[in-house]
């Protein structure tokens, strides 16, 4: 009975995943505004071959300048206004809002959620690439015995859990693309 109920989920599990990844999308773009979220992806920006280039200044010069959550330096965060933080913060944000409302549309347009879902999916391999330029990923060497790989950080253990998002995302614009797919032939509908 066990089996032949989970065999049924399956729609089910396709319609969480595309919630799940409509509120993080919406909730995680939407944090992108806050100076806190924009302070807290200095380190990934900064030591991304494909992002540096948005920051004025070269890593590791923002280590000198970060506030931690809840904290207010205020020439910490001139720093960042001056380094471009804020802004490619607010455009990153924006782009992370719009994947989320492209899922939203699945109901009345899956090839803009299938597309979306694609766009996830690119996103999550590039956030993935900070395990590999984020010295901050892994815990550092303090003097306890266990670091550097594979004991991820607060950051690392982060930036790990877009492997769950960009599986979700492949599942989603499987989904779509099949409804798009029956839309334009409809003799496909067993898709």
């Amino acid at each position: 009975r066990f089996f032949t109920f989970a065999a049924s989920t399956d729609r089910l599990g396709i319609t969480l995943a595309r919630l799940g990844l409509i509120v993080v999308l919406l909730w995680i773009g939407g944090l992108k505004i806050y100076k806190y979220e924009a302070d807290g992806i200095v380190p990934f920006v900064a030591h991304s071959p494909v992002m540096s280039f948005f920051y004025k200044h070269p890593a590791p010069e923002y280590k000198t300048h970060m506030n931690a959550e809840g904290q207010l330096v205020p020439a910490n965060r001139q720093w960042h206004e001056d380094n471009g933080t804020y802004a490619f913060s607010y455009g990153l944000g924006a782009v992370i809002v719009l994947y989320g409302l492209m899922l939203c549309l699945h109901p009345w347009l899956p090839g803009v959620a299938a597309v979306g879902s694609f766009l996830v999916v690119i996103m999550s391999l590039v956030t993935l690439s900070f395990l590999i330029t984020t010295p901050e990923s892994w815990v550092p060497a303090l003097g306890d015995t266990e670091h550097g790989f594979p004991y991820l950080s607060g950051r690392g253990r982060l930036v790990v859990k877009d492997a769950i998002m960009m599986g979700a995302a492949v599942v989603t614009m499987a989904d779509s693309a099949k409804a798009w797919l029956r839309r334009r032939r409809p003799s496909l509908g067993a898709l």
